[in-house]
């Protein structure tokens, strides 16, 4: 397995990251079985950094990646690195009303992510969204408390604007920031990027596959089921679904020629803008795992960069990532 390291201060990490959510929440049901034996498979692989955040099904992601680590051969076990995302405020129907990030709140959403993870620390620990009732110095404060206490192994932060992650970084060191990058969504190689890169931040890149928009898998007639993000998902609503599709079947061109896969290529696409990023694949199958692991393999070229940014160029992408009020969240888009 390559690796790669996350910033200057952050850890060495395998070249891929595996996102866990799907696995619990957003995307329909889940087989929890095919669940285990694809992070199993995964970490057989050789990949270390398992994501997942304690809103993920209200714990239930948590307590599946403990499972998937104990019934794990205990030399794959110990090189895992767990990334943790807190703070989102669920309601018992599933719903979202916010975020908390609060000192107090942060150690005690910790607290809990360490029982249900049955560690005694976690690697990277990172607030969801940013809480706009309190500053991120004070937030960033708290999780390095939890550091110094050894609760913690490194501070990261997720979908933030160039001068929030300034701010965060003065307060202490941060190993990377968690953001959607994909050949959809590259809103943060204007400020966002350059601005990581200035601070020796790494980025971990959630969203490669455009939630299976550009994975070559997903089809106009698909159904989703009523617990799908996607099916309130701007990006996969009527013409917008159209137009984006039709940028898949252009690079489906690409990855023909190739003798890729879509996914493939999409993969390969964002490993190719710097060893300072990982992508995360969101696979909740060992099919898909395996399609994904194939991207480390794929050399994209001068011609083939090219080809690919006549084929999706920036901004292509119909419609937001998120529906309005989601994107109200997002401090990076503001």
């Amino acid at each position: 397995m390559q690796t790669r390291t996350l910033g200057t201060t952050g850890p060495q990490t395998s070249a891929l990251g595996l996102g866990c959510m799907g696995m619990s929440a957003l995307y329909g049901d889940s087989d929890r079985s095919e669940s285990l034996a694809t992070v199993h498979a995964a970490l057989d692989a050789g990949i270390t950094l398992l994501d997942t955040g304690d809103f993920y099904g209200m714990g239930h992601n948590e307590l599946l990646i403990n499972e998937a680590l104990r019934t794990a051969p205990a030399a794959a076990r110990e090189k895992a690195q767990i990334s943790v995302k807190f703070g989102a405020l669920r309601t018992v129907e599933g719903g979202f009303t916010g975020y908390d990030g609060r000192p107090n709140a942060v150690k005690n959403f910790a607290a809990y992510s360490l029982q249900r993870l049955g560690t005694d620390h976690i690697d990277i620990y990172r607030i969801a969204r940013v809480d706009p009732d309190v500053p991120i110095e004070e937030t960033v404060g708290a999780i390095a408390e939890l550091v110094e206490a050894g609760h913690v192994r490194h501070i990261g932060l997720s979908e933030v604007g160039a001068q929030t992650l300034r701010r965060a970084a003065a307060v202490a060191p941060i190993s990377d920031l968690q953001i959607e990058y994909s050949l959809l969504s590259r809103g943060i190689e204007e400020a966002i990027l350059p601005t990581a890169r200035e601070l020796g931040i790494g980025v971990t890149a959630y969203g490669v596959l455009s939630r299976g928009l550009i994975s070559g898998h997903f089809t106009r007639d698909r159904k989703l089921a009523a617990n799908d993000f996607r099916g309130m998902s701007p990006r996969f609503q009527g013409e917008n679904l159209d137009r984006n599709l039709g940028l898949v079947d252009a690079l489906r061109k690409i990855a023909d020629q190739k003798g890729v896969s879509v996914a493939q290529t999409a993969i390969a696409w964002v490993l190719s803008r710097g060893t300072d990023i990982v992508p995360l694949v969101g696979a909740r199958r060992r099919d898909r795992l395996t399609e994904a692991l194939g991207a480390l393999d794929i050399t994209l070229d001068a011609d083939d960069l090219s080809a690919i940014e006549h084929a999706i160029p920036p901004g292509a992408a119909a419609g937001d990532r998120y529906p309005a009020e989601q994107m109200a969240h997002l401090d990076s888009e503001h």
